[in-house]
């Protein structure tokens, strides 16, 4: 804990954002960090609450932490200045805390105890604090593994789940070979997450970290296309699954097929390269430049497509989603501890788009074959269609931000022939993470489905344990 009665005596402050006019002008962050002083305060708020939900249940991870963050810890330390030691703290849980400390929901806060009166300690803001404090200070640094097993595994899919379990892997003396089918590392972190929520030289120096750390980084593989998945199997010990949830839910209404009906994931990571200078990757280049933008869904995907479009100048964005629009608050008698429904505005919906609940899309209706209107019914809380609520939307250019149903079926996983769940996920429990092939393991949006980033990390980690294990007979790494 903090101070005693910091809780009582100092107002919560979070970070902020530069104003919009300033930062729809360029993809870089935008969030303005606190001084050390200020955040030694805030960390001083973090109250002796006796049971600190903010850690997250180490069994399901019902609430709280997915990673078991030891939040009061390094609150605690931050408040007494001990950054160093809160850096220590912070890594013993997470292996990426810039990356959570960018852009995780924070369920950590949801529960914090202080959040029964809304009001709770600023933890997100602290982690990513202290983690780039420890860069900039050098306390980041390679920690490769003391000896090697002579025991070799394939890692396939470099997002956040791969990277934590090549990473723990390494360290446990493994021989890591990480496969990324796109030209650099990092997965949606690096393709689907825009550079104005998470700048990407994050994820390159942990890249460096890792390498020096003995993880060998194989980028421009696509294992099932390039590279027969069943040859893995032959030249390793282990293979991990790491990939995404990438088919994306569509929308099979009449119109479907015009030009300008695009899946988000065809738009946002054209501009993840454009940032960063690489090719397109296609001849069909996407923008919103001069463009009515409808995004159809109401999640962190849409609105990312949302920010992505004001900084590439469209005409307007307008966001629909299928379900009513949530409680402003919640009744935390009844959901406090765990991640509460209720409205919530991000920073990219805050910069000027027209949000709309209850809507379904009927239609889509166009001109030469482009798209030029969106046909759209309002729904009852039954999401039945009410008469007569019908209307039209100006529509240039149509993103489909709905979710996804499963990781890609063809290629890898059907070569490799590994069971799958009823939702099409590569079938493994949470206590082995073992699939139907002995020495195949699944982890991350594959194993689970679309998910956050802090839950990746959590069962990249605790694949990373449970090879060890398969291969060591034991295991010191920590699940």
């Amino acid at each position: 804990m903090g101070k005693i009665t910091g809780f009582l005596e100092i107002p919560s402050r979070d970070r902020e954002y530069e104003p919009v006019s300033e930062r729809l002008r360029h993809f870089h962050e935008f969030t303005v960090a606190l001084d050390d002083a200020e955040l030694s305060r805030q960390g001083g708020r973090c109250m002796d609450c006796g049971i600190p939900f903010c850690h997250g249940d180490k069994t399901q991870a019902t609430q709280g932490c997915p990673v078991n963050n030891l939040s009061p810890d390094w609150n605690d330390l931050v408040y007494r200045g001990r950054w160093r030691e809160a850096s220590e703290t912070l890594h013993s849980t997470n292996n990426f805390p810039e990356f959570t400390g960018r852009i995780c929901p924070a369920p950590c806060e949801e529960s914090c105890t202080l959040n029964i009166i809304s009001d709770p300690v600023t933890i997100k803001t602290i982690e990513c604090a202290i983690v780039d404090h420890a860069w900039k200070e050098g306390w980041v640094v390679p920690l490769p593994a003391g000896t090697r097993t002579g025991k070799k595994v394939a890692v396939i899919g470099s997002g956040p789940a791969g990277m934590a379990c090549a990473q723990q892997l390494a360290r446990a003396g493994h021989a890591v070979t990480l496969f990324e089918k796109n030209q650099k590392i990092g997965g949606l972190l690096r393709y689907g997450i825009p550079d104005f929520k998470m700048d990407k030289q994050p994820i390159d120096r942990r890249v460096a970290q890792m390498e020096a750390e003995g993880v060998v980084m194989r980028t421009g593989v696509h294992v099932g296309k390039d590279l027969p998945a069943k040859q893995l199997l032959k030249e390793f010990d282990a293979v991990v699954l790491s990939g995404g949830s990438e088919a994306p839910r569509d929308l099979t209404v009449p119109g479907r097929e015009l030009d300008g009906v695009h899946f988000a994931m065809d738009f946002l990571p054209q501009q993840n390269r454009r940032v960063s200078g690489e090719p397109l990757g296609t001849n069909r280049e996407l923008v919103a430049t001069g463009k009515h933008v409808v995004v159809i869904g109401g999640g962190d995907t849409g609105s990312d497509c949302i920010g992505t479009s004001f900084r590439q100048g469209a005409k307007s964005v307008t966001q629909l989603e299928i379900m009513p629009r949530p409680p402003e608050q919640e009744n935390k008698d009844l959901v406090w501890p765990e991640w509460p429904l209720k409205f919530r505005t991000s920073s990219s919906q805050e910069e000027g788009a027209a949000r709309d609940f209850s809507i379904a899309t009927e239609k889509l209706t166009g001109k030469d074959g482009k798209v030029t209107l969106l046909h759209c019914v309002k729904l009852d809380a039954k999401l039945q269609r009410v008469p007569g609520s019908e209307f039209t939307l100006p529509a240039d250019l149509v993103l489909l931000a709905m979710g996804f149903v499963h990781p890609t079926h063809d290629g890898m996983l059907a070569e490799l022939g590994v069971a799958r769940d009823k939702r099409g996920n590569v079938e493994a429990n949470t206590d082995q993470y073992r699939t139907s092939l002995e020495v195949v393991f699944a982890a991350g949006d594959m194993r689970r489905g679309q998910s956050l980033v802090v839950w990746a990390i959590r069962e990249g980690r605790q694949c990373a344990r449970s090879v060890d294990e398969f291969l060591m007979g034991s295991t010191t790494l920590p699940r």
